[in-house]
């Protein structure tokens, strides 16, 4: 009952700064998630894209990275496989967990204590074995996302610096975490304009009628503000 009124209010304040807009400039939806966090935790400020691709085509999928320029807000716990010099590298640049075959033992036996693997080429015979596990929980190292290479400072550096992963899911829907509540409205924007002109310029050449089809803006437990796609559709093709 509680949570009812909860979702209630934050409803209701949701529709007053919105007015009688259905769609909103990416800036506007930003500060009304932002004026309507009500939770005691510091909320991710989350995009949900709907894009206009056919995920049972493995070449219409969308896949890559993108830097955050403000970085994401949280601290992620990096493990990566790797021998010889390049396990100095990986520590050195900030790496939290660091092996071979024994790193690889360790997780096999059920330990997953980390947020991210990156490994080099060479690893992925350890780390091939390693799919079942790593798979479902969307960590498995992977060319596309940048997490398979040779050079482990760069990715580790990047990746403990705001450079987030996306996907899409079997809907063709992608949802990126661009920042947290407590950041500074101007900052979440240059973020989230960073995030949607990288979703712009992964799109597949055989995806067919319009691309970016919806956008939302929303906390983690807020409400979904529907953002206007038109002025941003361009962004793709500038820089």
């Amino acid at each position: 009952m509680k949570q009812g009124k909860r979702s209630k209010a934050l409803a209701e304040k949701v529709a007053q700064l919105r007015g009688d807009r259905e769609l909103l400039p990416l800036q506007d939806a930003i500060s009304i998630v932002k004026e309507t966090v009500s939770t005691k935790f510091d909320e991710s400020i989350e995009l949900a894209f709907r894009l206009g691709i056919d995920s049972t085509q493995s070449d219409q999928n969308v896949r890559g990275t993108v830097m955050l320029p403000k970085g994401t807000g949280k601290t992620i716990r990096i493990a990566v496989f790797a021998s010889g010099e390049k396990q100095k590298e990986a520590e050195e640049a900030g790496a939290d967990f660091v092996g071979s075959d024994d790193l690889a033992q360790k997780v096999q036996g059920g330990w997953t204590d980390f947020d991210l693997a990156i490994a080099t080429p060479d690893q992925m015979r350890n780390v091939g074995k390693l799919g079942k596990i790593l798979g479902p929980k969307g960590i498995m190292p992977n060319p596309k996302s940048g997490t398979v290479t040779m050079d482990i400072k760069k990715a580790v550096e990047d990746f403990k610096s705001g450079r987030v992963e996306y996907r899409n899911d079997k809907s063709g829907n992608v949802h990126l975490a661009v920042g947290k509540a407590s950041f500074e409205s101007a900052d979440l924007v240059e973020n989230a304009t960073t995030a949607v002109i990288a979703i712009l310029r992964a799109q597949p050449s055989g995806a067919k009628g319009t691309y970016l089809r919806s956008m939302t803006v929303s906390s983690t437990m807020g409400v979904g503000i529907k953002v206007d796609t038109a002025d941003l559709r361009g962004l793709g093709k500038s820089g």
